[in-house]
């Protein structure tokens, strides 16, 4: 897992980033994930280091 510290102001969210699922809720992308550069350990659908989670 990456150990990048998290910074103290959200990102900036740009195309791509999120969609809106069919309850109306926001969902983001393995895109932004990547582009924050680490995982909050939130269990997100999309989350491109769940393998690492696992050991």
């Amino acid at each position: 897992m990456n150990s990048k510290k998290k910074p103290t102001e959200p990102m900036k969210l740009i195309p791509g980033d999120y969609y809106i699922n069919s309850n109306g809720l926001m969902v983001f992308t393995a895109q932004y994930h990547l582009r924050r550069g680490y995982c909050c350990n939130s269990g997100c659908k999309h989350c491109p280091y769940k393998d690492e989670l696992k050991g």
